[in-house]
């Protein structure tokens, strides 16, 4: 009698990985041994992305040497900038990363003095402004003289006092206003000058996408969610970049897979279905009367349960703290109580706990992060991991060629053309 295996490769070991640890005894998830709630309490993106791709946490001078390079490696070469530019407005977002992380491929090649751990920092660095120089390009193109079409990105903007860094533990320096927010109502955007003496990715991306200094609250939350999406051992869009780096293609080409499979909608894109669901409710109530209609309908609600995890997903308590952080300062604070009440229901109705993706989306949300950027994002934190899954593969590599179980039809007769019907 044969077994029929379960689909989608679930539960099948494909490989080693000294990686990451995901859901060992149904919960749990460590970065080299560090326990997530460790990564995301004590340290920082930066300090993350060192650790995955070179093995170990960086010591003081490896850090300030990290970022300055990082900040270095963050500005955009004026071919690429053009390149960017020709992309239509109505691009999806991640083609966007996609058709950058190529066309950089062309300009900066791998090579045997440049290797994989250099241009994963320069793309770590750079995907922020390859995504929001085409979205402010565009956006400008459309202000100035109407006939060019302006990226369909909504944005909100959430006002976050002063106060609220001491709250939570955070040192209060450089102050703004919202860090959610343009300084126009018109989309301009009035850029003040960027202290690369103080470069950190989630400080960068945030000040290019308003234009100015985010709060210290917002970076801080940032920063976290790039620590909480950067590896998970072998999820999709990994395991298809160690799938290409298993070919012996180059660095870029395995990254260039990687997004292509997070753009799709059962991997990325989680956490921009759970914005679109919770903006359709004024309060709790109707989420919650809405979420039990659905779910009798037999409706998929995205953001909860995980292929791995059985018992919960521990990034989604860390998220969903910072999430409830920031909605005490924002103007549709509701948002987080309709998602509390839609995360009752399910657990109540289906025992499914939220993943990383749903508290994600009100954090974005309440940062003023256009939700059409939230799985860009994503491709920022997970070159880390992909990088490092890349290097892995590279180290100990042989060609990745699974089997199939063949159920098509029998031996067939040759038929003459004339003969078939």
């Amino acid at each position: 009698m044969t077994v029929k295996k379960p689909g989608g490769l679930a539960g099948i070991e494909a490989g080693e990985t000294a990686i990451s640890t995901v859901g060992k005894n149904g919960l749990g998830l460590t970065y080299r041994g560090y326990s997530i709630e460790d990564l995301a309490e004590h340290g920082s993106f930066e300090e993350t992305a060192y650790l995955l791709i070179r093995g170990k946490l960086p010591n003081v001078d490896e850090l300030a040497a990290y970022r300055r390079k990082l900040a270095e490696a963050s500005q955009l070469p004026e071919t690429l900038q053009r390149i960017l530019e020709l992309l239509p407005a109505d691009a999806h977002p991640m083609e966007v990363l996609q058709v950058g992380c190529t066309a950089l491929g062309t300009m900066e090649p791998e090579s045997a003095s440049v290797g994989a751990a250099d241009i994963a920092d320069r793309l770590i660095a750079l995907t922020g402004p390859m995504l929001l120089h085409w979205y402010h390009f565009h956006r400008r193109a459309a202000l100035g003289d109407g006939s060019a079409e302006e990226p369909q990105l909504e944005s909100s903007a959430t006002e976050v006092p002063v106060d609220a860094k001491a709250a939570e533990g955070v040192e209060s320096e450089v102050t703004s206003d919202a860090p959610g927010s343009d300084s126009s109502d018109t989309g301009e955007v009035q850029e003040e000058p960027f202290d690369l003496d103080h470069y950190t990715v989630a400080g960068h991306f945030l000040y290019l996408l308003h234009g100015k200094h985010a709060e210290h609250l917002a970076i801080r939350v940032f920063d976290v969610s790039l620590i909480l999406y950067a590896e998970h051992e072998f999820n999709a869009s990994t395991f298809a970049a160690r799938v290409t780096a298993s070919t012996l293609s180059n660095y870029y080409s395995c990254i260039a897979t990687g997004i292509g499979t997070l753009r799709g909608n059962l991997h990325g894109g989680a956490n921009e279905a759970v914005m679109e669901l919770i903006t359709q409710f004024d309060n709790a109530e109707e989420a919650e009367a809405a979420t039990r209609a659905r779910l009798a309908a037999k409706q998929l609600i995205m953001g909860f349960g995980h292929r791995v995890y059985t018992v919960s997903d521990p990034r989604s308590d860390i998220i969903k703290k910072w999430s409830e952080t920031l909605s005490m300062w924002a103007d549709d604070s509701q948002l987080y109580a309709i998602s509390e009440a839609v995360e009752q229901v399910m657990r109540q109705e289906k025992s499914l706990f939220p993943n990383l993706d749903f508290y994600s989306a009100t954090a974005y949300h309440f940062m003023g992060i256009p939700t059409p950027m939230f799985t860009p994002i994503f491709v920022i934190s997970r070159l880390t991991g992909w990088t490092a899954h890349i290097m892995e593969q590279r180290q100990n590599n042989r060609i990745i060629r699974p089997t199939a179980a063949y159920v098509g039809p029998d031996p067939l007769p040759w038929l003459a053309v004339h003969e078939r019907h």
